[in-house]
């Protein structure tokens, strides 16, 4: 019996790691494929809608803009056009959340720096206060990657259009013409303009899902 299992051991192992990598081809086969939602107005919270939008299911899409960045450059969609990118909102003077919303995105940058498929794009809601110069100055105090990432100021109206009309992520100020309260919200945003995350910018946590994400949504392509 000893000498029957000793001439049989070469087959066996060799039947085990067969019976390993066949399980193991199966189990990738058939286990789901992870993909991020796509959402949609209806999918958030009523009070970071324009009511305009609050009941919208499908199609939504980030809107076309031209803003000017920390170089004077004129900033479109088209210069994201093909890209994966991270959105915000914020304000140069900012004492409170704005400060650690900027820092965290200095860390996607650099932990994203090689990563010519993802890019970041930050948008001003004092235009009036946040000049040219004065993104540039900031840009410059925190380490802004001009290649990497857009500091946009111009048009209020523009702006905040964007942020409850395509980004989702302001609040109205009730008795104000006209103006809103950003919040702390990261978006994630595809190659073809859809959202797909929402993730708090001054949480080291949500900052680590946001990079897992990124990868989820590189690997649909």
């Amino acid at each position: 019996m000893i000498s029957f299992f000793r001439k049989y051991k070469f087959f066996a192992i060799v039947l085990f790691i067969l019976s390993v990598l066949i399980i193991s081809i199966i189990y990738q086969i058939m286990k789901p494929k992870v993909v991020l939602k796509i959402y949609q107005p209806a999918d958030v919270a009523t009070e970071l809608v324009d009511t305009t939008l609050q009941y919208v299911k499908k199609y939504h899409t980030i809107a076309d803009f031209s803003l000017t960045n920390q170089n004077g450059k004129t900033i479109t969609q088209r210069d994201y056009s093909g890209k994966i990118y991270v959105a915000d909102f914020f304000f140069t003077t900012c004492q409170t959340i704005c400060p650690i919303m900027t820092d965290n995105m200095v860390k996607i940058q650099e932990k994203l720096k090689n990563d010519d498929a993802v890019m970041l794009l930050s948008h001003s809601v004092t235009p009036k206060i946040d000049s040219v110069a004065q993104l540039k100055k900031y840009a410059l105090e925190k380490g802004v990657n001009d290649a990497k990432w857009n500091l946009l100021t111009g048009d209020k109206k523009e702006i905040y259009d964007l942020a409850r009309k395509s980004y989702l992520v302001a609040k109205d100020v009730p008795f104000q013409e006209y103006d809103l309260v950003h919040t702390e919200n990261f978006v994630l945003v595809d190659k073809k303009k859809r959202i797909r995350g929402f993730y708090d910018g001054t949480d080291s946590e949500s900052m680590e899902k946001l990079l897992a994400d990124i990868a989820i949504l590189k690997a649909e392509d």
